[in-house]
């Protein structure tokens, strides 16, 4: 993109309407072109009203912020930046729920009667999936709505915080599993599937959305026919990988053609 010109630039620095698709060309221009961000800063000074509007906000925030400027502010500061372009602040509460509901399963089986089926083995496939849903949704991140409408926002971040939700919850459930005699070999591929098939839906239907959609259909359509004819789950054997394997391909493909649509503010709902 070329520099942007002077009118547009004037229409940006005080606050006129304009379109969202030029205003995320326009703010992504800015964060890379330092000579539009110095001609903005005179476009705000021209403005009699914007320098004033400045001052009272930053005396209105300023004994806010502490007495702390030093190396431990500065440090504490740039590590917060780097967290938040990997998770929700506010994700921690939301996956240690997300990775309790395994570690449950873990106890019941334990606890039940040796013909029990084996009710992490169902329970863990949806557990990737329910933690990426946590990581991109309006209710864990009270930010959400200026997040998915930025500029750098989109897929990068959706797939950085799906990262970081899946080291967070595959290693307990992978050693619960073990614990209990499910390996992660069975379920893993089937919990990646999941995950691939929720970003794929939650682009055009919200992250949450489709979770719940898959939640569903695998409890009405695996676990509690399991739980009640007591057998293995056969779309859990190595039969069942080369499906598996298809639904992650054709997942894949749907979020790489969709993949704009999380930059939407529709695809927060």
């Amino acid at each position: 993109m070329s520099c942007i010109s002077d009118d547009l630039l004037a229409r940006y620095a005080t606050g006129d309407d304009l379109p969202e698709e030029t205003l995320w060309v326009l703010e992504a221009h800015l964060e890379t072109c330092p000579e539009c961000r110095a001609r903005m800063a005179v476009a705000i000074e021209a403005d009699p009203e914007l320098p004033a509007l400045v001052e009272s906000i930053r005396l209105e925030i300023a004994p806010r912020l502490g007495p702390g400027r030093g190396r431990l502010w500065q440090a504490r500061h740039r590590l917060r930046r780097t967290l938040a372009r990997w998770a929700v602040p506010a994700i921690l509460p939301w996956l240690a729920m997300t990775v309790a509901v395994p570690l449950a399963a873990t106890l019941l089986e334990a606890a039940g009667p040796d013909d029990m089926p084996p009710l992490l083995l169902l329970i863990a496939p949806l557990v990737p999936m329910l933690g990426v849903a946590v990581s991109w949704n309006r209710w864990t991140d009270p930010a959400h709505a200026l997040v998915a409408v930025a500029p750098r926002s989109g897929l990068p971040l959706v797939l950085r915080r799906t990262l970081v939700a899946l080291l967070v919850t595959l290693p307990p459930v992978a050693l619960a599993g073990l614990a209990v005699g499910a390996s992660p070999a069975r379920w893993l591929l089937p919990g990646l599937a999941f995950t691939t098939v929720v970003l794929a839906v939650g682009a055009l239907a919200g992250v949450t959305r489709a979770a719940i959609g898959v939640t569903v259909l695998w409890s009405l359509g695996v676990i509690l026919p399991t739980l009640s004819d007591l057998t293995d789950p056969v779309l859990l054997d190595a039969a069942a990988t080369p499906g598996w394997l298809a639904v992650i391909v054709c997942a894949a493909a749907a979020l790489t053609r969709f993949r704009y649509r999380f930059q939407l503010e529709g695809t927060s709902r």
